[in-house]
């Protein structure tokens, strides 16, 4: 099992690699072509491609990272280095996302004289395109190695479609003599980057302080008690290591079963709880009843 894990993680590395290569180019074609076009719609769109690149850059380095065998400091394995990763990443992100929104609220106060370049626009469109693509790699990656990292970067992938699709709106709606919608699409964008950061940083220190889904634990305790032999569930724990599961219990069985027949309905437990839940780890303690 443990191996199967591992090169998960490696084929995972594959999807933040691509993000990495599609962010380069598309962050540098924005940037390039926003100075020339006057577009700060376009701008922001390309500084969020930037922060885009750190996130995945810190993706790549966690799931690297993640790949480590245990040692004699991290007896339990390195999988929470992702983690560790993705919540560096949201503070760049966040620091990049108040940035845009500073410069976005000091264009519109000291005014617009004209409307960016419509090239600006046509380039929005196409850089979306190509983020749908990546997307829909990704995410299909996600579903065959069952990857929360690389569904998360998917789903960021398709956002950042979405963010291209709304500056092309704001660039040719800023050419109808509006030219206050390009700088007010900028701010747009502004939040979106701040709230991407934000979502990040709440699930990555929802798991680094131990945190779990109740809905998860509420379905693995439904589970155990379906098991035979099992009389009762005194108590259940769970953690996250990376997107690995860790499962802590206490069952209740019968105080006249002999030692084997406990381990055996405990075995069955771990084996049920890996099974059926993809569980990398189950620890049952048995006390009678």
């Amino acid at each position: 099992m443990d191996e199967q894990h591992y090169q998960n993680l490696k084929l995972g590395e594959r999807g933040a690699i691509i993000s990495i290569v599609a962010y380069i180019c598309l962050s540098a074609l924005k940037l390039v072509i926003s100075y020339f076009s006057h577009s700060e719609a376009l701008r922001a769109d390309g500084l969020n491609n930037v922060t885009d690149i750190i996130a995945s850059i810190a993706v790549l380095i966690g799931l690297k990272m993640s790949r480590k065998p245990p040692d004699k400091d991290h007896p339990y394995g390195h999988w929470k280095s992702e983690t560790i990763a993705s919540l560096t990443a949201s503070f760049i992100m966040a620091a990049v996302g108040l940035q845009v929104l500073f410069e976005a609220v000091s264009s519109m106060f000291s005014g617009v004289k004209e409307s960016p370049d419509v090239i600006a626009g046509w380039t929005g469109l196409f850089c979306a395109a190509v983020m749908y693509f990546v997307y829909r790699y990704n995410h299909a990656l996600a579903n065959k190695i069952n990857s929360s990292a690389v569904n998360a970067a998917a789903k960021d992938n398709l956002s950042d479609a979405w963010v291209s699709i709304g500056s092309a709106v704001g660039i040719f709606g800023s050419q109808l003599n509006l030219p206050w919608l390009d700088p007010l699409t900028a701010l747009v964008v502004g939040f979106l980057i701040c709230k991407t950061a934000w979502d990040i940083f709440r699930d990555a220190s929802h798991q680094l302080s131990d945190g779990f889904d109740e809905n998860l634990i509420r379905s693995y305790r439904e589970t155990i008690q379906n098991v035979e032999g099992v009389k009762g569930v005194k108590e259940i724990k769970a953690r996250n290591y990376g997107n690995n599961a860790v499962v802590d219990i206490v069952i209740f069985v019968k105080s006249t079963l002999d030692i084997k027949a406990a381990h055996d309905i405990s075995t069955i437990v771990e084996n049920t709880l890996v099974k059926k839940h993809d569980v990398y780890n189950v620890h049952v303690h048995v006390e009678p009843n």
